[in-house]
């Protein structure tokens, strides 16, 4: 069985910041990419930023500058430092991660359940 676990998201001021964190755990022989998305009311689910193990990033136009992804891939778990909120970034944040069990050759993603983040005065 695997899991993956988002973490951190929370009510904050325009402008403030926040934290999200994910982790993958359970029987996992490998994990390659890990991606952020998010997910406003009546809107799609949109991609936010991603890593590669080698720690190459990818961000969305509307969040460069503001946010910023890392990994630490000996605890399975990725991050999102979010910086200089707006409003507009108010979603639900999902995290996907592409594992390889060992019983497996290839790799598949994981969803997260989501972490709420809201930004309001």
């Amino acid at each position: 069985q695997v899991q993956v676990v988002e973490s951190g998201g929370g009510l904050v001021q325009p402008g403030g910041s926040l934290r999200l964190s994910c982790t993958a755990s359970g029987s996992i022989a490998d994990v390659n990419i890990m991606t952020w998305y998010r997910q406003a009311p009546g809107q799609e689910r949109e991609l936010v930023a991603g890593i590669s193990k080698d720690s190459r990033t990818n961000y969305a136009d509307s969040i460069k500058g503001r946010f910023t992804i890392s990994r630490d891939n000996d605890k399975n778990t990725v991050y999102l430092q979010m910086n200089s909120l707006k409003p507009e970034d108010t979603a639900v944040y999902y995290c996907n991660v592409h594992i390889r069990v060992p019983e497996w050759g290839f790799y598949r993603p994981y969803w997260g359940q989501g972490t709420q983040v809201t930004v309001s005065s």
